[in-house]
């Protein structure tokens, strides 16, 4: 991977957007749907992109609106719709827009007052209180936020009443649905002005803040963490979860300080990430460059996305965590401390996270649930209380009640920074210190992720592979024990291929949205190992086109 040259120095100002210009194209660019690239196009978080590219403008607002309506009408889903907005500069004009269709079509909506910024773990988290006692009217949201994109992109993601990521044959239905609209000219579109919308009686402001802020003494110990005197740092990153850390102090007693509160849509006070973009990525070390450097003021510091929904960990002798190393450590914590939990709760990964989680799991006597890559497949689980924690490598996770219900369905970075601070209080020891003896237990994991050219055709292949496909039985001169195109703790596809040893596993799929394949893999051997694995991976892949081609 190239490093920019800029990568953890502070934004020069030729990288910031020009505001104006971008709110501009979302209101008078228009984008053709015979151009795939400008359609509507749900991934695994919802619909994404930019303005100056006509893949995230106003008719694409308009069109998933009106499909959200229509879908919510066929499935019976009558209570109120929860919404919430991100600090990127697309994220207000989305909102309105769709308000001014939800309105139109007597929705009973849900907004912050003041029209404040609202994190998706607290969507989640009002869905899911809402629903508790009710079989019928029941609540669902939609979050507008494209996550820890740069600031020139915007986002719009549907959560039902489960409160977690919409699954796949929901994101297709509203997809085709909304492509449809946009085909026909947005005709079926119904819509009110602004204000009348925001003034109509089903429109509702309310405070998300404080239901959330008196919630959070029973998902994480804080009378442990105000005890122990921890002195802690959040920097907001300028996300929407900025009006939050103050509530919390307050309401627990908390030495907490907020190292920066501004929101700017620019992100102008961001550090540049590795690729030379400006990224609010809480588990990059060139985009958090800002907090490492303040991590000997406090015994633990933290950082989330725009959404909150992912989370980064600072401590003072090791720096920022990588997600993996943190997440061995919640597990091997939560899986100890929490007995309230059912006993054979699982721990919940998908199958591109550190297989530490494995071997931490394993020690602990607890099984593993491994789904494909996305958290909507953790919402079963944690709904029912049989899967107790649900990670991902790229830095989100969730974790029960501690009375073993349900917290959210959806990713919560306010709980895992505050689990961090719950660790040190109760051990003494910060996360990093304890991954350092955890990997003395049970050994030192070298993960890599890379990316590899692909063309249309090539990540066509992927879907149709199965395990016979595969005719090497060794990698990297370790004797292959599992070949999987489906997820062992469900059965349901991974979209690609991975590849297991005793001592390390290689992991490939295809980019939904560009002409890559990812490749990620693991050793517990050493660099050498892990290198051989990311190449004999590769070489599998290769064969693979060659014969399907």
């Amino acid at each position: 991977m190239t490093i920019s040259p800029l990568a953890g120095k502070p934004a020069p100002t030729d990288l910031l957007i020009d505001v104006p210009k971008l709110l501009a194209a979302y209101y008078t660019e228009f984008p053709d749907p015979d151009d795939p690239s400008q359609r509507v196009s749900f991934g695994t978080s919802g619909h994404r992109g930019s303005s100056h590219d006509h893949a995230f403008n106003e008719t694409h607002i308009l069109a998933i609106s009106q499909a959200i309506v229509e879908y919510r009408k066929n499935q019976g889903t009558t209570g109120p719709l929860y919404i919430g907005k991100d600090t990127h500069a697309l994220s207000e004009a989305a909102l309105r827009t769709a308000v001014e269709v939800f309105a139109a079509n007597d929705l009973e909506i849900m907004l912050q007052k003041g029209m404040g910024y609202t994190p998706t773990p607290v969507i989640s988290h009002a869905i899911l209180t809402y629903n508790r006692a009710r079989s019928a009217g029941q609540a669902d949201g939609v979050v507008i936020t494209p996550s820890h994109n740069p600031p020139r992109d915007g986002g719009f993601k549907y959560n039902p009443p489960d409160g977690g990521p919409a699954g796949t044959e929901v994101t297709r239905t509203i997809q085709n649905r909304a492509n449809e609209i946009l085909e026909n000219n947005l005709k079926e579109v119904k819509r009110m002005p602004w204000e009348a919308a925001i003034n109509k009686v089903s429109t509702h402001f309310i405070d998300y803040v404080k239901p959330y802020v008196d919630d959070l003494e029973n998902v994480v110990n804080m009378g442990a963490i105000k005890a122990a005197g921890i002195r802690i740092g959040v920097d907001p990153l300028g996300g929407a979860g900025v009006e939050y850390w103050e509530p919390i102090a307050e309401t627990y007693g908390l030495d907490l300080e907020v190292v920066n509160p501004d929101v700017d849509p620019t992100f102008r006070f961001m550090t540049v990430d590795h690729d030379g973009k400006i990224r609010m990525d809480c588990s990059s070390p060139y985009a958090m460059a800002g907090l490492i450097e303040l991590k000997d003021k406090f015994d633990i510091a933290f950082g989330n996305d725009p959404d909150y929904d992912r989370h980064g960990i600072v401590t003072p002798k090791g720096g920022l965590m990588t997600p993996n190393h943190y997440l061995s450590v919640a597990v091997w914590y939560l899986f100890q401390s929490r007995k309230g939990w059912l006993e054979d709760a699982t721990v919940g990964k998908t199958v591109v996270t550190s297989a530490m989680l494995d071997r931490v799991a394993k020690s602990l006597g607890r099984k593993v649930t491994e789904v494909p890559v996305g958290f909507k497949w953790f919402v079963p689980g944690l709904l029912d209380g049989t899967l107790g924690f649900g990670g991902e490598e790229s830095a989100g996770a969730s974790f029960l009640r501690k009375n073993g219900t349900t917290w959210t369905t959806d990713k919560d970075g306010i709980i895992l920074d505050l689990l961090a601070a719950e660790v040190l209080a109760i051990t003494g020891k910060d996360p990093m210190t304890h991954y350092a003896e955890i990997e003395a237990q049970f050994g030192k994991a070298y993960y890599r992720r890379l990316e590899a050219k692909a063309t249309m055709e090539q990540k066509a292949v992927f879907k149709k592979l199965t395990p016979q496909m595969v005719k090497a039985d060794r990698l990297a001169d370790e004797m292959i024990e599992e070949k999987l195109t489906k997820a062992k703790g469900n059965g349901a596809d991974i979209g690609g291929l991975k590849i297991v040893t005793e001592n390390g596993w290689v992991a490939v799929r295809p980019s939904g949205t560009e002409d890559i394949y990812k490749v990620y893999a693991e050793s517990f051997k050493g660099e050498d190992h892990l290198q051989k694995i990311l190449d004999e991976g590769q070489d599998i892949v290769q064969q693979l086109f060659e014969e399907e081609l």
